[in-house]
């Protein structure tokens, strides 16, 4: 039975999109190391809590089939501040984040990090 329940993660892993503006932070991306991290011994590993092991792949079937949008739809496809689905994915995508990052950098750390050999974190300790 164990190897029945490998199999349908595998192909859940499978399915499930990875995301790739968002660099090894994903959704997609954690649950593959979950999934591997679970089942180290391939369909060998035997399962602590059969029924929970089952709950917890319904549930991200559930998810990854978008069960819960088509069950409860939106009005309308943006927050209570306007912002659209987009304009969260371009401000949660990895080379956003890294360049408001930058930004919080004061001018001599940035000109620290660009003239040095060390980077700014390793001069500190």
């Amino acid at each position: 039975m164990s190897a029945t329940r490998y199999r349908r993660f595998l192909r859940l892993c499978e399915e499930w999109p990875r995301d790739e503006t968002k660099k090894g932070r994903d959704l997609g991306t954690f649950l593959r190391q979950k999934v591997a991290l679970a089942f180290r011994e391939g369909e060998s590993t035997q399962i602590a809590d059969a029924e929970k092991c089952d709950q917890m792949y319904e549930s991200l079937a559930r998810i990854n089939t978008n069960f819960y949008k088509q069950k409860f739809p939106r009005a309308q496809d943006t927050s209570f501040t306007g912002v659209t689905v987009e304009e969260c994915r371009m401000v949660l995508a990895t080379d956003s984040l890294q360049q408001m990052e930058d930004a919080k950098k004061g001018m001599w750390k940035k000109l620290m990090a660009r003239f040095s050999s060390k980077s700014p974190e390793e001069g500190a300790k």
